[in-house]
């Protein structure tokens, strides 16, 4: 089963991830990939406050592995596999390739093939995967261009992605609803 988890900052989509792993996992192993920036947590507190809390919540038993190739994190291993999240992701990316300031053809087009790649991977994996994301589609219009770049290229790995999955949850407020 390929799941798709989105929802608002706190919404408890990450929970509700990490449940649906554990469940595919059956008390095995299991891959918790984070694909974020490589921040210190030792000078960045609530990052390491974040980090703590969400590997308190894992079983042993799970591998972590930080990487930006989520294509290869899909594909390889066996047991279930967690990505969390792709706003984390996106924004490494765009931050690896020094691309905040490129063309929105470019933008789009760089993170496309990014995404295509891991399209492929989902297809091409027996895996049960669970992707979590951002939903940045609810809000305001950012009031700068950085801002709206990343809700308009989320917006469309969310899209991209949700339809190669299974299933679509969106998780408010604790809440889960099936798409």
């Amino acid at each position: 089963m390929k799941v798709l988890v989105t929802g608002g900052v706190r919404s408890g989509k990450s929970r509700h991830a990490e449940e649906l792993v554990r469940e595919a996992a059956d008390g095995g192993a299991a891959t918790y990939v984070a694909p974020g920036p490589t921040t210190d947590e030792d000078t960045d507190p609530d990052w390491a406050a974040r980090v703590a809390a969400h590997r308190s919540r894992r079983p042993g038993s799970w591998a972590t592995v930080q990487t930006r190739d989520l294509a290869s994190a899909v594909r390889g291993g066996g047991g279930p596999v967690l990505v969390d999240c792709l706003g984390t992701w996106l924004t490494a990316v765009l931050d690896e390739e020094r691309a905040w300031d490129r063309t929105s053809e470019q933008l789009e087009e760089l993170v496309a093939r990014r995404t295509d790649d891991v399209v492929a991977a989902l297809a091409a994996t027996d895996r049960d995967v669970v992707l979590v994301t951002n939903e940045v589609g609810l809000g305001v219009v950012p009031a700068h261009r950085s801002g709206r770049v990343f809700r308009d290229l989320l917006g469309a790995v969310n899209q991209q992605l949700g339809a190669a999955c299974d299933e679509v949850h969106l998780v408010i407020a604790g809440r889960v609803l099936v798409l």
